[in-house]
């Protein structure tokens, strides 16, 4: 498999799991009952867990799994932290504050071929669907096309990250040069987004799901540009991500956990009801806490991967290459787990 990690094993215990016992009205009563049974896992190195999630569509694999509890089906307790973005968490991950943590590739990718900070992808997050990124103008605004945004400021949670990444990539695509838009240099985080749109200290932003329907519903932004097209149609956005030396003292807790977000992977990528009512109880998913049911069912959703493609994830350090995001092109098998550092094969069936 050379530095591509597929966790097959895993991924059919989550199969099995889904089919088990999910319900088509939302929740999914068995969904994590077979996990134990099916992999055999040593005992938890550690059994509390702080993890550091940005509280985005992206994330739906884990709020899914924390909300049913399954991440306490294997015997993990989750003190989750919501994330303004992958930038404010891998500080504090790398200080040992963090365990596990969540986030757009774009800022994990940047810190290990720039920094060389010793992070490894454990798992993907999310592919990107239509409507789940969106840029979005005020009904009043003066730009109706992207080429108005020349000259305007075009807000982004942090510089230079997956946002940016794609707007100027759509930008690009749309024959407008990325030099003549601006962005702001400090980070504005997802809740506070919509409302520096309203008030005018943005002139267009960019938000994901449930953010973007919390736009358009409560303050009536208009959609200017789906970012779902052109050369980041269908874009790894987010993956979770361990440090090696958590990796190596914790191999048992990392299979407990990822056997439990597996599972809410497969739930969200086929159960809407289970990825709103999740959504309604999360933190940070909002600006005033959790996301309001009549939001949760116009929400765009993402796909949520099982396994690592690493084909799929070299995407993103290309593209970074291609805008100036990287200055040199960067393998992204460098920060995926070897095979031999975590061997799935000795999971063995009861």
């Amino acid at each position: 498999m050379g530095g591509t990690w597929f966790r097959a094993a895993c991924a059919a215990a989550a199969v099995a799991a889904l089919a088990a016992g999910c319900s088509s009205g939302g929740g999914s009563a068995a969904a994590g009952s077979n996990t134990m049974s099916a992999l055999s896992i040593g005992p938890a190195e550690k059994t509390t867990l702080n993890v550091g999630v940005v509280p985005a569509m992206d994330s739906a694999g884990f709020f899914v799994a924390l909300h049913e509890g399954l991440f306490a089906k294997e015997g993990l307790t989750i003190n989750y932290t919501p994330a303004v973005s992958s930038d404010t968490v891998i500080g504090a991950q790398l200080q040992g504050q963090l365990d596990i943590t969540g986030g757009n590739y774009v800022s994990y990718i940047q810190a290990v071929a720039e920094k060389h900070d010793p992070f490894e992808v454990i798992a993907e997050g999310s592919v990107m669907q239509q409507g789940s990124q969106v840029i979005f103008t005020m009904p009043k605004s003066n730009i109706k096309t992207l080429a108005g945004l020349k000259g305007h400021v075009l807000g982004v949670n942090a510089p230079e990250n997956i946002d940016y990444l794609l707007d100027v990539s759509v930008l690009s695509e749309n024959g407008v040069n990325m030099d003549s838009v601006k962005f702001p240099a400090q980070p504005i985080p997802f809740p506070a987004m919509a409302g520096e749109l309203s008030s005018g200290k943005i002139d267009a932003a960019t938000m994901p799901e449930p953010f973007a329907s919390i736009a358009e519903q409560q303050l009536g932004a208009v959609t200017l540009a789906d970012l779902n097209q052109g050369a980041t149609q269908e874009f790894p956005i987010e993956g979770y991500v361990v440090t090696k030396a958590w990796a190596k003292a914790n191999p048992n807790t990392l299979r407990r956990f990822l056997a439990a977000l597996e599972q809410g992977q497969a739930i969200a990528d086929t159960n809407r009801g289970a990825v709103e009512q999740a959504f309604e109880t999360i933190k940070g998913g909002a600006p005033d806490g959790q996301v309001p049911s009549s939001i949760a069912a116009l929400m765009a959703l993402n796909t949520y991967p099982i396994g690592i493609d690493q084909a799929r994830l070299q995407r993103v350090a290309d593209v970074m290459h291609q805008f100036g995001l990287l200055p040199n092109r960067f393998d992204v098998g460098d920060m995926l787990m070897p095979a031999s550092d975590f061997d799935f094969a000795a999971f063995s069936s009861s």
